[in-house]
């Protein structure tokens, strides 16, 4: 087996944090339109929807932690074997 456990929940969590950046712009509306008057910045979000956010990062990268790990599992994607050491 090429991914043992930690190496398993390693790339997920490091998918689930990639997915996570490329997701949060999406569907934003800056508040440039209505300034703000309860003191917030200008450039954050309205309504960050945060939980619906996290909920789509979590199923996306559930589905790309899917795909790495069948490519690895494969033979397609082969990782090194560094348990010989270094190669000199």
């Amino acid at each position: 087996m090429p991914l043992g456990p930690f190496t398993l929940v390693a790339l997920y969590l490091t998918s689930w944090w990639i997915v996570l950046f490329t997701i949060l712009p999406l569907g934003s509306s800056k508040q440039v339109e209505a300034p703000p008057t309860d003191g917030s910045q200008w450039g954050a979000p309205a309504n960050p929807q945060l939980k619906k956010k996290f909920i789509t990062t979590t199923w996306v990268a559930a589905i790309v932690w899917a795909f790495i790990v069948f490519i690895v599992w494969t033979g397609w994607m082969p990782l090194p074997d560094f348990s010989r050491g270094p190669a000199l």
